[in-house]
């Protein structure tokens, strides 16, 4: 295999220059985003000096983005795409332009901070599936993984940059700039989107009721195997095998480090991450992406099993690289397989529940890693156990739906939904 089709493939920004106007933004948003959300969190310390106070934002701000999700889902196969992705940016321009006038004044309001949490998470809640949705109007089918790696590797990259990028603000110029950088980033993200075509969906029922608009996304995730055996299989992976609440005991007590190794643990899979989006480029390429899907997950779970039995810090860190690696490419194929066997009259909505599942999916994951970690006395062990527990689950979901070992996105979709645990016959090349 050549050097070319492993490095991640930058075709849907030589192709479409719509999609270049996407990446850019998406690229500065990530780093934006960061900057907010380490300055919130600083600034409510500050204020406070409660951890829990802290974990409470996040929480609200979790919950509000959940329901906008949900309600954006609806409102990308109802409306123009270009239009919502627009008006919701800019309200969430001006809300963390409120954030940064806060953060100026001599004493800033605590309910303030909340109030704009709710606020933009909702928002950007709305605004989310939409701007996913778009994203197969702008490339070709062919070209989706790749597009998928690129916006991966922005959001990795925006992990990595973004928080000691905020730090490094809030100790000089203050906390008030990291907000109204932000903002401008919003602005400026307004100014490149602008020129995007209207994008309506195809088939938009503007008179069905919501809750029956709804109930046609979830049949469509039921009947389809390829969509609903994605899901269940991403299930398995942050739901099961979700170690990250289990680092700061892990780090203290079972390595005997400090918050320097904390750290460290959490570090790994995002370097791991940043460096799998950086040679993805075989994701576009690989005839039998279903069944590829199913070995990054089985990458995942090896890898934090592994990790839950290191001897030491060194084997761990390779472990969670590893792991960081296996997840960037269940996302990538996942995303691609999400948005080419899903019509575009349901994107958004089918867009929505993916990204709802992803902002739920690791939380409840990491609650059960401390449940179980609590039973067995070992967060090492909880870590093993989860791992072996997500490869259990991956080998049930792999063989109960035979249409996600078949799916590939080098062929048309089906278009008509099939039984999720029958052995129907699919349109996809095995």
């Amino acid at each position: 295999m050549r050097l070319g089709e492993v490095v991640v493939d930058v075709a849907p920004l030589r192709s479409s220059k719509d999609f270049r106007l996407v990446f850019a933004t998406q690229a500065i948003s990530m780093l934006g985003t960061h900057l907010t959300s380490v300055a919130a969190s600083l600034q409510i310390y500050d204020l406070t000096g409660s951890s829990v106070q802290v974990g409470l934002m996040s929480l609200v701000l979790g919950m509000s983005l959940l329901v906008g999700l949900v309600v954006g889902g609806l409102l990308a196969d109802r409306a123009d795409r270009r239009r919502v992705v627009l008006v919701t940016r800019a309200v969430t321009a001006v809300v963390i332009t409120g954030l940064a006038v806060n953060a100026a004044l001599p004493d800033p309001h605590v309910w303030f901070v909340y109030v704009a949490a709710v606020l933009a998470g909702g928002v950007s809640g709305l605004g989310g599936p939409a701007m996913m949705a778009a994203t197969p109007s702008l490339v070709p089918p062919g070209q989706l993984a790749a597009a998928g790696a690129l916006t991966t590797l922005t959001a990795q990259l925006g992990g990595m940059v973004g928080p000691s990028l905020a730090g490094v603000i809030a100790a000089g110029p203050g906390i008030a700039w990291c907000f109204a950088i932000d903002a401008a980033i919003y602005v400026v993200g307004l100014a490149l989107l602008a020129p995007l075509p209207g994008m309506p969906p195809e088939g938009a029922a503007q008179e069905q009721h919501p809750l029956k608009a709804m109930a046609e996304g979830l049949r469509f995730l039921r009947g389809n195997q390829v969509v609903a055996g994605l899901l269940l299989i991403d299930v398995c992976a942050v739901v099961f095998a979700m170690p990250y609440a289990l680092f700061p005991e892990l780090g203290t007590e079972h390595f005997g480090g400090g918050p320097s190794t904390v750290g460290l643990l959490y570090t790994a899979p995002a370097v791991g991450s940043f460096c799998g989006a950086l040679a993805s480029g075989w994701t576009g390429r690989v005839h039998h992406t279903g069944r590829a899907l199913i070995g990054a997950v089985v990458v995942w779970g090896v890898a934090i099993t592994c990790f839950g039995l290191s001897p030491n810090l060194g084997t761990a860190l390779v472990f969670l690289a590893l792991a960081g690696l296996g997840d960037t490419a269940s996302e990538i194929l996942r995303r691609a397989l999400l948005q080419h066997y899903t019509p575009d009259r349901l994107q958004g909505r089918v867009g929505s529940l993916w990204l709802a599942q992803a902002t739920a999916g690791p939380s409840v994951g990491n609650l059960e890693a401390g449940l179980v970690a609590r039973a067995l006395g070992s967060s090492a062990g909880a870590a093993a156990v989860g791992g072996l527990v997500c490869l259990a689950g991956v080998a049930t979901v792999a063989l109960a739906v035979p249409g996600l070992r078949r799916a590939t996105l080098h062929g048309p979709p089906a278009t008509e939904v099939q039984p999720a645990t029958a052995e129907a016959p699919s349109t996809a090349a095995d």
